[in-house]
């Protein structure tokens, strides 16, 4: 089979899971720092977050390594 290696940790684990998981453990300003985009640092929300995540593919990316980083699988 041609998987990643990340395909599998990330398997059934939704994006709102993953940057709800994040906020809990981090919060906000530390997500600000470790991706620095506007839907963290400016009035952020999940909803503004997952609409930016999805459109924006490297974005999107740093948050999912954040969450492989973070120990949850």
């Amino acid at each position: 089979m041609n998987q990643t290696k990340q395909k599998p940790t990330l398997e059934g684990v939704t994006l709102e899971a993953i940057l709800t998981h994040l906020i809990a453990l981090h919060g906000w300003e530390e997500m600000a720092k470790q991706v620095n985009i506007r839907c963290f640092t400016s009035d952020p929300s999940i909803k503004s977050s997952l609409k930016f995540l999805r459109k924006t593919p490297w974005a999107r990316e740093k948050v999912e390594q954040m969450y492989l980083h973070s120990g949850e699988r």
